[in-house]
């Protein structure tokens, strides 16, 4: 089986978790997922099955969409509510427009230090690792982007915001970063992926949607690889072109720079880039 699959992966299991699922009911030992979502959170979850899964780290780089609740007065070890409190603080409240204030300091290029509760590795070794043993380490800070952020409810205390973020970015840490511009804590009380790329939670298929439709035999919760890269088609020729693509060496071409999903004589063959009128195959099938 070979393929990508807009999962919706409820609250209260892990990625692997999901993985686990998928690899028994559809029988398929190469599956990867293209961003980990924390236990508490839910939604879109993109996984790769066979060698489709030579695409995870494209996928992993597209920007997403988060609804995330919060509330303000006290932060925990793991910036979300299935941590323990470590500190209170007495401002518990604030006004929406200084809450909106504060949101715009965010938007753009910013730097984040990655939470310790997080798979990152640091000399070998996973950071949330280290946390379970009360150890904290000097953690760098990464350049994140964030699109923009909009509150959606909020009463002073508790609420909820959306946002569009870069790769590499945790909602945790963005949470507890603005309860502290805000001169008390906040911590992170749910979060729902809405959006992957183009991937959104309203086309998603839930483990039990899958499980239900392989075992009628269908696969409509599986796009083949050129249905979910909408990048434009380029034909390439046979006899000498076609060797080069397929050698991975670079073919001239009279077309814009970008992505391109190649084919010869309207038979998928891979992924390229373009950059000067030279097109080169990074992802081969």
């Amino acid at each position: 089986m070979e393929g990508i699959i807009n999962i919706n992966k409820p609250s209260g299991i892990t990625s692997f978790d999901v993985i686990r699922v998928l690899r028994k009911v559809l029988k398929e030992r190469r599956i990867g997922h293209t961003g980990t979502l924390d236990p508490l959170a839910e939604g879109v979850l993109v996984v790769c099955l066979g060698r489709a899964t030579r695409l995870v780290q494209d996928i992993e780089g597209y920007s997403k969409v988060y609804t995330a609740g919060f509330e303000l007065g006290y932060r925990t070890d793991t910036y979300d509510i299935e941590g323990k409190i470590v500190e209170e603080s007495e401002k518990k409240e604030t006004t929406r427009t200084e809450l909106e204030s504060i949101l715009k300091k965010f938007i753009g290029d910013i730097k984040q230090i990655p939470p310790m509760y997080s798979a990152i590795k640091i000399e070998g070794q996973k950071l949330y690792d280290l946390a379970r043993k009360g150890i904290e380490v000097e953690r760098k800070a990464r350049e994140i982007s964030i699109n923009f952020i909009e509150i959606i409810e909020f009463d002073g205390r508790k609420g909820k915001i959306r946002c569009e973020v870069s790769k590499g970015t945790y909602i945790r840490s963005l949470i507890d970063d603005i309860g502290r511009e805000l001169g008390t804590f906040a911590t992170m009380t749910s979060l729902v992926r809405e959006r992957v790329g183009e991937s959104d939670i309203e086309s998603s298929y839930t483990l039990e949607d899958i499980e239900k439709l392989h075992s009628e035999g269908k696969d409509d919760f599986l796009s083949s690889v050129e249905e979910f890269f909408q990048y434009p088609k380029i034909e390439i020729e046979d006899g000498k072109n076609f060797v080069l693509f397929q050698n991975g060496n670079t073919i001239r071409c009279n077309t814009a720079d970008g992505r391109y999903r190649v084919y010869l004589e309207n038979k998928f063959l891979g992924l390229a880039n373009v950059n000067n009128n030279l097109l080169k195959g990074y992802k081969y099938f």
